[in-house]
C-alpha cells in the first residue's frame, strides 16, 4: 500500500534554457547574499527591524502604521503571478521561485563531489568504500556549510549583518538568533538537499490550483505528439516516414533530465514547473538527427491542434489592467507619503475637567513619529472649535529621526463654545521647508448644550 519515494537523479543538459536557468540561479542567489551588505547612509539599506518596528528600504522607513503598503504590495504579488501564469505558465517555477534556486545550487555541488548522473547512481548503489566516505562527506559538508552561510544571511536581514557577524566570530550570538539561523539553514538543507520535487509535488500548493488560471492559450511545454508518434529507436541515416516512424526516438532523455521525474510525453502535469530541461534535451537529440527542432517546445493547445492563439484575450486584459492600477497607487501614494505618524489618544478617566475663568479642559496624550532619518522640530496646534488652545510649554517639539515623542497635553476653551461633544483637528507641522503637515481628528468634550 506504501512505496517509498524512488530517488531522482538529474541528468545534466545544456542548452539556451539550461544557461538561462544559470543565469537566474546565480542573479538571484547572488542578490540575497550581497543585498544585507549594502549600507546607506550608516545604516544597512535592507534591514527589517522587528524589535524597533521600522522597516528600512533603502532611503524610505517604514513603520506598523504603514501596513496597508504591505498589503497593496502583496496583492501586486499575487496578481503578477496569475498574469504571469496565464501567460507563459509557471514560468516562476522553472526559474525564480527558491525552492528551484535552492535546489540547483545543491545539484552543483552533488556533481561536483559525486560526479554526473550515472556516477552518482553507481556510487549510491556500490558498499561503503574511501572513495564512497570521501565523496558523500565532502557533498555533506559543502551542504552543511552553504545551509549555514544561508541561515546567517537570512537573519541578516532582521539583525545588523555586520553585527551579527562580530557576535558570531566572538560566539556572542544570542539564543533566538541563533535558533533562526539554524532553523532556517536546516530547513535550506531539508528542502534543497533531500526533499526537493517533493516540495513542488506535494508541498507547493500552486502546482494544486495552476489549472485555474491556464487555458488553451496559455504558452506551456508540451510534447508534439502528431510529429513524434509513434516513437522508436532508429539509425540517424534512416528516413522515419520509410520506417513508419515519428520523430520521437524514443532516448528516454527528456525524462531523465526532468527534476521532477516526469515524462513531458504524456501531457501536460502539475508536476512539471517549466523548467525547460527536456526542451534543451529534446533539442540537442533533434539536432544529432539532423530534424527540426521543437518536437517538445513552448506552444498552446491551440497552436498544437493548429488552432489561431490569442495572446491578447479578456483575462490578460483584466490581470494588466489590475496590475496598471494598483502599481500606480502604489507608486503615488509612497510618492505623496508625509513622514510624519500623529496619533491622538484622549484620556478616558474623565469627560472633562471645569477651570477657573469658565474654561473646559480635556487631557490628551500625543504621539509625534518621525518618519524621516534626521532629526526634525515639529509645531503643534490645533483647530476646530471656535477659541480653542493648547496650554502647556510643548507647543514645539524636537524628534530624532525615526524616534517617537510622546507627551501629554491639555487642551482648553471657553465654556460657551463647549457644548457637548465636538470635532477638533490636532495639527503637526514640521518647522523646516519641507512643508510637511499632518492633522489627525477627535473629540473634545463639553458640558451638555
Amino acid at each position: 500500500m506504501y512505496e517509498s519515494q524512488k530517488k531522482i537523479y538529474p541528468r545534466e543538459i545544456g542548452g539556451r534554457f539550461a544557461d538561462l536557468s544559470k543565469l537566474a540561479t546565480i542573479s538571484l542567489l547572488g542578490l540575497f547574499y550581497l543585498i544585507p551588505w549594502l549600507m546607506w547612509n550608516d545604516r544597512q539599506a535592507i534591514l527589517f527591524d522587528l524589535p524597533a518596528r521600522k522597516f528600512y528600504l533603502v532611503g524610505l522607513t517604514l513603520w506598523p502604521q504603514d501596513f496597508p503598503y504591505l498589503a497593496l504590495l502583496l496583492i501586486i504579488a499575487a496578481l503578477s503571478l496569475f498574469f504571469f501564469t496565464a501567460l507563459a505558465g509557471r514560468l516562476w517555477c522553472g526559474f525564480a521561485c527558491p525552492q528551484t534556486v535552492w535546489t540547483e545550487a545543491f545539484i552543483w555541488m552533488e556533481q561536483l563531489t559525486e560526479g554526473t548522473r550515472s556516477q552518482r547512481m553507481k556510487l549510491d548503489k556500490a558498499p561503503w568504500s574511501w572513495n564512497k566516505i570521501r565523496r558523500k562527506a565532502s557533498k555533506q559538508f559543502l551542504w552543511i556549510a552553504f545551509s549555514i552561510w544561508t541561515g546567517f544571511t537570512f537573519v541578516g536581514y532582521f539583525e545588523p549583518i555586520r553585527e551579527l557577524n562580530h557576535q558570531f566570530m566572538t560566539l556572542t550570538v544570542s539564543g533566538w538568533t541563533a535558533f533562526w539561523g539554524l532553523f532556517y539553514g536546516f530547513a535550506t538543507y531539508g528542502n534543497a538537499g533531500y526533499m526537493r520535487e517533493q516540495v513542488c509535488k506535494y508541498m507547493c500548493p500552486y502546482a494544486r490550483f495552476q489549472s485555474a488560471m491556464f487555458d488553451k492559450d496559455t504558452l506551456i511545454i508540451s510534447y508534439d505528439e502528431k510529429r513524434g508518434e509513434p516513437r522508436g529507436g532508429r539509425s540517424r541515416a534512416a528516413d522515419p516516414k520509410l520506417a513508419g516512424l515519428g520523430d520521437c526516438i524514443d532516448c528516454q532523455l527528456c525524462v531523465q533530465v526532468c527534476p521532477t521525474g516526469i515524462d513531458i510525453r504524456e501531457g501536460l502535469q502539475y508536476e512539471c514547473i517549466a523548467c525547460a530541461a527536456c526542451i534543451d534535451a529534446c533539442d540537442s537529440v533533434m539536432d544529432k538527427m539532423n530534424y527540426p527542432r521543437g518536437l517538445v517546445r513552448y506552444t498552446t493547445e491551440h497552436a498544437l491542434k493548429s488552432k489561431e492563439t490569442h495572446v491578447i484575450r479578456p483575462r490578460m486584459m483584466v490581470y494588466g489592467a489590475l496590475l496598471m492600477v494598483l502599481v500606480g497607487v502604489l507608486m503615488s501614494s509612497m510618492a505623496l507619503r508625509t513622514p510624519i505618524i500623529l496619533d491622538v489618544i484622549r484620556d478616558r478617566n474623565s469627560l472633562y475637567r471645569e477651570l477657573p475663568g469658565d474654561l473646559i479642559e480635556n487631557i490628551y496624550t500625543i504621539k509625534v513619529i518621525n518618519q524621516s532619518n534626521d532629526a526634525r522640530v515639529f509645531k503643534l496646534s490645533i483647530e476646530g472649535v471656535q477659541g480653542i488652545h493648547l496650554d502647556g510649554e510643548y507647543h514645539e517639539v524636537a524628534v530624532d529621526g525615526g524616534g517617537v515623542f510622546s507627551l501629554p497635553l491639555r487642551v482648553r476653551v471657553q465654556r460657551e463654545h463647549a457644548r457637548g461633544v465636538m470635532k477638533i483637528d490636532f495639527i503637526a507641522e514640521a518647522m523646516d521647508d519641507s512643508g510637511d503637515r499632518r492633522v489627525e481628528d477627535s473629540r473634545f468634550l463639553g458640558p451638555s448644550p
